[in-house]
């Protein structure tokens, strides 16, 4: 006799998700769907507002909300259905689906990793990973950025001993005026910052160093969402798709989309131009063959691999997992695919 447990009915379940049975825009009403932001509207949100603006979603039959950021982070907001998807780091979806949080990354943002590990160019006592011991980092309070600086420390032969100062956004300006000696950027946002204001830095890149990969930035949904909504899941992410490399494809028509639909916000115009511009040429948003949107699994699984390693993957009472969970539950290419 053949027995199916909970998991494997839930399993089955979602094996049919995302494959739409008829085109959704055949339905006279468009149907409604919300997704959250992780920050401030910025060049990783570019394609969600060349979607809607440029009149993708519509075209898909959906009518696409856009919700405002708020403390509440955007994986909590879709976990507990307040919103249908949202931008999630790699980090954030790893952590929060490890602790029992319903999380399904559907589309990777970026195709590569954005972040480095930056400090001053004048500082010629730091040349090589190894030396950042015993020095000062300006960080951000996870245990995410322990884990890999030490990594990239003891990889490069180092005891991996630092002073962490934890600053939040507040340490780009401590970097800048010496009072940290190092600390970790997002390249394509404030690296690009740095580089418009004319401050000179070096950097290490993580993969250089161990550390695995990663996609950096998702869009997440639930897999409750997923079952529920088939037809929805299926032409949201496909049409978020047709936004990005849209983007990718027109970046000045992009660019100005952005801006335009955030003017009740300080928008930075040539700051979101350079920095689409480096988030192209770098083959961020798209691969060299043109891939969007698709979701890496050996670069997923050795970015889980890595973090289940370190301990930082907590089950819901905040000890550490005993065993590697499986990673495949916690993405999907089955919507970007439909099929």
């Amino acid at each position: 006799m053949t027995m199916i447990n909970r998991r494997h009915a839930l399993a089955l379940g979602l094996a049919a998700a995302c494959v739409p049975a008829a085109p959704a825009w055949s339905s006279p009403a468009r149907k409604k769907v919300s997704v959250a932001l992780d920050w401030t509207p910025n060049t990783n949100h570019i394609g969600l507002y060349a979607a809607r603006d440029k009149g993708f979603y519509a075209d898909a039959g959906l009518d696409v909300e856009i919700l405002p950021y708020t403390d509440t982070s955007a994986g909590t907001l879709v976990a507990n259905q307040i919103a249908d998807f949202g931008v999630v780091g790699s980090i954030g979806l790893f952590t929060q689906r490890a602790a029992g949080a319903d999380l399904k990354a559907v589309y990777a943002v970026v195709q590569t990793e954005t972040g480095r590990l930056v400090f001053n160019a004048d500082r010629t006592d730091i040349r090589r990973p190894r030396d950042l011991d015993g020095k000062v980092y300006g960080g951000f309070g996870s245990n995410w950025e322990t884990a890999l600086i030490e990594t990239l420390i003891r990889n490069d032969g180092g005891e991996g001993s630092f002073e962490t100062v934890t600053l939040g956004t507040s340490a780009y300006e401590a970097l800048a005026n010496g009072a940290v000696d190092f600390t970790l950027e997002v390249y394509t946002w404030e690296g690009v910052q740095a580089e418009l204001e004319g401050r000179r830095q070096m950097a290490f890149r993580y993969a250089d160093y161990g550390v695995p990969d990663e996609h950096t930035t998702f869009i997440a949904s639930s897999d409750a969402y997923l079952s529920q909504h088939q037809d929805a899941a299926a032409a949201f992410v496909q049409a978020t798709r047709r936004g990005y490399a849209f983007a990718v494809e027109h970046p000045q028509e992009a660019a100005a989309v952005l801006v335009g639909a955030n003017k009740d916000m300080p928008a930075d115009a040539a700051l979101i131009e350079a920095s689409l511009k480096t988030l192209i040429e770098g083959h961020y948003l798209a691969r060299p063959d043109g891939t969007v949107g698709e979701i890496d699994e050996a670069k997923t699984e050795a970015m889980g691999d890595f973090l289940f390693a370190a301990g930082i993957l907590l089950d819901a009472d905040g000890k550490a997992l005993a065993s590697r969970p499986a990673f495949a539950d916690y993405y999907t290419n089955r919507c970007l695919a439909g099929t």
